[in-house]
């Protein structure tokens, strides 16, 4: 081969090899760009490697994770003012002690602001015709006014009586205080148009215990946590395991459970 013929192949490979390595990057700039339009999906993953490093973005921190909240803690019939009575009077008849939490832990303002929101404040089930007698007290109550009336007059003569004797409102009177004011309404010493004042407090002490102690499907009972301080099952489906066995405590269940 003349010199001049390997001077002209000479030039044509130095040709191939600009053209081989102008593909070359060609194909590498539309995989880079096709990363960052897909955003990561596909080829943002698998070619991730092909961008540069100076272009990439920092990962973002997660975002700390809220407190998952509980919806049930909704008011449905009570005021907020009739709420805080009913919080700081059930408190007192159920209160917070080395045994356990209270009934304003174990959310019992909002069990008894749901059942009044429901058939039971409206005594839906029980006969409320003429005529009215006084009954015995082994009848229970026997007036024409439905719970959600007594409610709102009982809560009502309570922060009157709480305003007229303490210049406060009940909520903000000591645990001393309140229990006074509870006690003047269980034994009758308040004059109160309508309604009783023992009947009144007998009615917010048995819904108090109901709250304490019913099925956390109410509103009450939070975290099963009242039958907890008695030892009590609560929803168990059966006690075949156990049933000739010693005294066994186990577990609550609530309705939830059996889902």
């Amino acid at each position: 081969m003349s010199e001049q013929d390997q001077h002209s192949q000479q030039n044509e490979n130095r040709e191939a090899t600009k053209t081989k390595e102008s593909q070359r990057m060609s194909r590498r700039k539309f995989l880079t760009r096709s990363g960052y339009a897909v955003g990561g999906v596909v080829l943002g993953g698998l070619l991730g490697y092909l961008i540069p490093k100076e272009r990439a973005k920092p990962a973002t921190p997660p975002a700390p994770q809220k407190q998952e909240a509980n919806y049930n803690e909704a008011l449905m019939f009570f005021t907020q003012e009739q709420y805080a009575i009913t919080q700081a009077a059930v408190e007192r008849i159920f209160p917070a002690d080395d045994n356990g939490p209270g009934a304003k832990d174990l959310g019992v303002a909002f069990f008894i602001d749901h059942q009044l929101a429901g058939d039971w404040g409206f005594n839906a089930r029980d006969y409320m015709h003429s005529p009215f007698y006084v009954g015995e007290k082994t009848q229970g109550y026997q007036g024409r006014i439905n719970r959600r009336e007594i409610f709102y007059i009982g809560l009502r003569e309570l922060q009157n009586y709480s305003q007229n004797k303490y210049k406060k409102d009940f909520p903000a009177l000591s645990p001393e205080e309140q229990d006074a004011v509870l006690t003047a309404f269980q034994n009758d010493e308040v004059n109160v148009t309508t309604i009783s004042a023992s009947g009144f407090f007998n009615l917010l002490r048995s819904s108090t215990l109901e709250g304490v102690y019913s099925d956390p499907l109410y509103g009450g009972n939070k975290n099963m946590q009242g039958w907890a301080m008695r030892d009590y099952p609560g929803n168990q489906m059966t006690y075949t395991n156990i049933i000739e066995k010693d005294f066994t405590v186990v577990p609550p269940q609530s309705l939830r459970d059996h889902l």
